[in-house]
């Protein structure tokens, strides 16, 4: 019987005691090796006693294999390769060994040939109460081995949301000590209602407004938008956004660079916009701004050949007519 290698145990255990993985001891019933802890503590107090391999559980193997297939069809695993699809065997593999976990408790470890999982391993711990002869399986689980393919670590979802992703009924609550928000000015701690009532009027009823982090952010933002003056409509523009009648002014230091769009027809309506971008639908646009449109051309050389017949000559005579045309 082989032996599961004391890394993958260190793994499996890190609560285990490193200095005793390596040892083994000897089944004196099956004459084989079992890996694990030799060694267990009982308490500061008492001398530390072999743990030796209960003959019973060591001998659990096939009992351990029917209820890790038994685990896998629940879970509606599919075998890889071997077997035919449901047959139980087919998503067990080989015995790879068996560990020693207290008296009268070990795990026995197989190969896993479920489609999917490469490298993972079946961990079935098995029990043996005491003065009983009978063995019962305590736990199965699925672990992964050195190479396994697992998932990503956990990411907390504040750091997964994405702009777009609020929809109707959620609800994204700022952490307090978020960079983008400082402490504004509320005027609670203030007793004449008259200051409060200014400070409102001013927009500055707030708990907290934009910090100079969370202005930068949201300015570089709408930059990357296609608010800027380098977009090809921008550049074609008759005028800047700064002079349309139609830009909306921002309150605040961002009032300085930007602007909302109130025109229905221009592309950026109702978002915002830089003062030096532009579009084809500013307020003062005037015939002499038009630029790159053709005269009007009119060809004597030819028809479009369509048949002119006059509709006040009688319907024999239009009908000779249309004849002779064409």
């Amino acid at each position: 019987m082989s032996s599961v290698h004391a890394d993958t145990v260190a793994d499996l255990f890190p609560a285990a005691d490193p200095s005793v993985l390596d040892q083994t001891a000897t089944d004196p019933a099956t004459d084989a090796t079992v890996a694990g802890p030799a060694v267990g503590r009982v308490g500061t107090a008492r001398r530390a006693r072999a743990v030796v391999a209960d003959a019973a559980c060591a001998e659990a193997v096939e009992l351990a294999r029917d209820a890790a297939a038994a685990d896998g069809l629940t879970d509606a695993l599919l075998p890889s390769a071997a077997g035919p699809a449901g047959d139980p065997p087919a998503l067990v593999g080989r015995h790879l060994g068996f560990t020693v976990e207290g008296e009268r408790v070990g795990t026995h470890w197989f190969a896993s040939l479920a489609a999917g999982y490469p490298d993972w391993r079946w961990a079935v711990t098995v029990v043996r109460a005491s003065r009983a002869r009978q063995v019962t399986v305590d736990e199965v689980a699925l672990l992964p081995g050195d190479t396994s393919l697992r998932a990503p670590a956990w990411t907390p979802w504040a750091q997964r949301i994405a702009p777009g992703d609020l929809g109707p009924g959620d609800l994204l609550p700022a952490a307090p000590d978020d960079p983008r928000l400082e402490p504004g000015y509320t005027g609670a701690d203030t007793d004449p209602a008259e200051i409060a009532m200014v400070a409102d009027e001013l927009g500055l009823g707030r708990a907290r407004v934009l910090s100079p982090i969370g202005r930068d952010d949201a300015a570089d933002r709408w930059l990357d938008s296609g608010a800027g003056p380098d977009t090809p409509m921008a550049q074609a523009a008759p005028a800047p956004c700064s002079t349309c009648g139609f830009l909306v002014a921002l309150s605040g230091p961002l009032h300085l660079a930007f602007g909302v769009c109130a025109n229905a027809y221009s592309p950026r309506d109702s978002m915002v916009v830089t003062l030096d971008s532009g579009c084809g639908a500013h307020s003062d646009v005037g015939p002499q701004h038009a630029r790159g449109q053709a005269e009007t051309v009119l060809s004597t050389l030819g028809t479009d050949g369509t048949d002119l017949v006059d509709t006040d000559l009688p319907a024999a005579e239009r009908s000779e007519a249309a004849a002779t045309t064409s």
